[in-house]
């Protein structure tokens, strides 16, 4: 099911302008972002046109402009998850804030998993007709209609507009002055109707909202590793090792700050440290041994009765000019 598939799947590869256009043509609505979904109602009937009535629709706020409008429909949504048994977290908190990364992979999510389902076919499903019972669902199918109906003015007039060009062909008999003051208020509206650049900037603007939002992800999940070594660094345990100080040293070093001190603890390795302890550890035990060889002969020599002295002691040679024993 869609519910398992992971980051790297090819639902996660799906252009925003294609998302649109499914979100449009099946709800009979007229996107131009996807961030412009982040109200929740619109997951919600994307919900009811693959489950019809598993969504209640008198629930759903198409009108919701607050953030507590919006968790509303987002509670409506996990509680068709649960009845559906669907295990995916949506993170509300993300989506209510209509950044353009966190909507648009929800809304991928969400296409694959109603592709899955029949294979995508919608079998009579009147958008139109289940709207009208959410709150502001019939504003929202008149605001669609209007933009529209403006997109479709906007492109007749374009189309008429070229049309005087014919009519300054005509004039070829003119003077050569009529012609070129014809000429030149000929090219001022040509460049103001080469300018239907604001949506090539929106759609630039869009890019780099995305880019921005990737990089913040990639900067808090760094960050996060960072904090995580950091904690490990102040466990009492392990707080007192050189190659933490090390560590340490570099975390919290300035820009610009020499870390070649820290460098040259880290070469310190366990396997040195380990082996100046068994070294140190090997001599207190031959101090030990020979103390104990000590106190054992000392031991057996009082032990020992008078008669054994005198004949032990008789044994003994002396060496040079002093004499070890003397009888």
């Amino acid at each position: 099911m869609a519910t398992k598939i992971g980051m790297m799947d090819s639902a996660y590869f799906v252009g925003r302008s294609e998302i649109l256009a499914w979100i449009n043509s099946t709800l009979q609505l007229n996107l131009s972002k996807v961030e412009e979904a982040c109200s929740g109602a619109v997951h919600c009937q994307l919900m009811d046109s693959v489950h019809p009535g598993a969504v209640p629709m008198h629930k759903v706020n198409f009108d919701a402009k607050s953030e507590y409008e919006m968790i509303q429909n987002y509670k409506v949504l996990q509680d068709v998850f649960n009845k559906l048994k669907i295990t995916k977290h949506i993170e509300v908190s993300k989506l209510v804030k209509g950044r353009p990364l966190d909507n648009l992979e929800f809304m991928q999510w969400l296409k694959k998993y109603c592709d899955s389902v029949n294979g995508g076919h919608l079998h009579n499903y009147h958008a139109l007709e289940r709207r009208e019972a959410c709150k502001g669902g019939k504003e929202a199918t008149k605001r669609a209609a209007a933009t529209q109906q403006s997109a479709k003015s906007s492109s007749s007039s374009s189309s008429i507009a070229p049309r005087p060009s014919s009519s300054n062909g005509t004039r070829r008999h003119d003077p050569p002055s009529s012609n070129t003051g014809n000429h030149h208020s000929s090219k001022a509206p040509s460049s103001k109707q080469s300018k239907p650049v604001p949506a090539a900037y929106d759609e630039k603007i869009t890019e780099l909202k995305l880019y921005i939002d990737s990089l913040e992800k990639e900067r808090d999940f760094y960050f996060s590793k960072l904090r995580d070594v950091e904690i490990l660094c102040q466990n009492p345990d392990s707080e007192n090792l050189p190659l933490v100080g090390s560590i340490k040293r570099i975390l919290y070093a300035a820009d610009g700050e020499d870390v070649g001190a820290a460098a040259e603890t880290q070469n310190l390795s366990p396997i040195d440290e380990g082996s100046e302890e068994r070294r140190s550890s090997g001599i207190e035990s031959q101090k030990r041994k020979l103390i104990a060889n000590l106190d054992v002969d000392a031991a057996a020599i009082t032990t020992l009765s008078p008669r054994q002295r005198l004949s032990d002691s008789s044994d003994v040679k002396c060496t040079g000019s002093s004499p070890l024993l003397t009888c």
